[in-house]
């Protein structure tokens, strides 16, 4: 089952996603018809995992281009209700690409922007072409476009995947909404396939390093819910499973969402992997006390200088593992290296709402008037980590 696809059916386009705020009681299936929706649902992590929302972002944009591809400006909703009246419909179809070039002008824009911040431009200029981008615009379709662009490109800021899917995608807008999916298509393509060698290239390091028999832990989730199919870290666990040379896998549960004890036990269970599911706190202890042989998580971002950006408490099991003298291994595709980002220090890191802590499953947990620190991920100094492992190589920080 793919857990983030393209689908068309009666009503139009749609992303289909399975909703993983609902695992592990219901596996609900959600096809996403708006951009807002699609931010929504990253937003509230419905679809997450650094290559799912790259996929989500590039999906996101080849939705948005088939919709105002599809419902143009008024002068081509004109046309169009000319053509029906009297059979011109040329004028309707040059109207709507019309329309449609205007979209293409802003969202180019748009991401002008994006590059000129990221060449070290200052806010200033960064923020005239923002605004040069809806100038751009002769019509509504051109706006919304490239907002709806925008949206999706700031629906998480932290997971390096998602603006990179977003700018793939709308780099393909002149040619037309066609364009547009094809290299969305593509990119969902190409993570299935990363998943495959991520998961071949780790189970050999796996094995050399530890042994067979292996005996592993894994924080947050990695599997098919991160990304299309397979996963990254937990890849890895299956293969490893598959080939007969695991133990077995301890999951650590991930406060305050519960993604290692919800998702990551939901997969293990129906790969038939045999898991334990152990609060976070207690990582460290377990690997002390010798049921650990190395600890495998995945990452949202790769730093150039090795650091690892991944679901806070990573950070911690990082310290254990380095005090219990057992590899720490890092699994990530590369679309998730981010040569342009010097170290951790230099990624924005998303604080999510305080409700997460403060609650739990909606009841209230902590006493009123109570605040709290909710940062979703944390960073791993490279010097921590044994091995990254991508889908085409095998990187080893703390060696350089």
């Amino acid at each position: 089952m793919r857990t983030i696809d393209w689908v068309s059916d009666a009503d139009g386009p749609a992303i289909e996603i399975v909703d993983q705020t609902a695992l592990p009681d219901t596996t609900r299936m959600l096809r996403l018809r708006t951009t807002a929706e699609v931010v929504d649902a990253i937003a509230r992590l419905a679809v997450r995992g650094a290559p799912a929302l790259g996929v989500a972002g590039a999906l996101g944009v080849a939705l948005a281009a088939a919709r105002h591809a599809t419902s143009p400006a008024p002068a081509a909703r004109d046309a169009a209700n000319a053509a029906s009246a009297g059979g011109a419909a040329p004028a309707a179809r040059d109207a709507a690409n019309a329309a449609f070039g205007d979209a293409v002008s802003a969202a180019s824009a748009v991401r002008g922007a994006h590059s000129a911040t990221s060449a070290g431009h200052d806010a200033h200029s960064a923020a005239s072409a923002v605004g040069d981008a809806h100038s751009a615009a002769s019509g509504r379709v051109g706006e919304r476009l490239a907002a709806d662009v925008e949206a999706l490109r700031r629906a998480r800021p932290t997971a390096v995947n998602l603006a990179r899917g977003v700018d793939r995608a709308a780099a393909r807008i002149p040619a037309g909404p066609d364009a547009v999916l094809a290299e969305a298509l593509a990119l969902r393509d190409e993570e299935i396939a990363s998943s495959q060698a991520m998961a071949a290239r780790g189970a050999d390091l796996v094995t050399e390093l530890v042994g067979p028999s292996a005996r592993l832990l894994t924080h947050c989730n990695t599997g098919g819910l991160a990304t299309v199919t397979g996963g990254t870290a937990l890849a890895v666990v299956t293969e490893l499973h598959r080939r007969g040379v695991l133990a077995g896998v301890i999951a650590s549960e991930t406060r305050p969402l519960l993604q290692g004890a919800r998702l990551t036990a939901w997969e293990l269970r129906e790969a038939k992997v045999p898991f334990r599911v152990a609060v976070d706190g207690a990582g460290p202890f377990l690997m002390a006390r010798g049921e650990v042989d190395a600890v495998i998580l995945g990452a949202d971002r790769i730093c150039a200088n090795g650091d690892v950006v991944n679901k806070v408490g990573s950070y911690a099991h990082a310290l254990g593992a380095a005090r219990a003298g057992i590899p720490f291994l890092v699994v990530a595709p590369e679309s998730t290296v981010d040569e342009a980002t010097a170290t951790g220090a230099d990624v924005p890191i998303e604080d999510r709402p305080a409700g997460e802590v403060l609650a739990f499953a909606g009841h209230r947990t902590t006493p009123d008037g109570a605040e709290a620190a909710n940062p979703a991920f944390d960073v791993t100094p490279h010097d921590l980590i044994t091995a990254i492992v991508t889908d085409r190589r095998i990187i080893r920080p703390s060696a350089r």
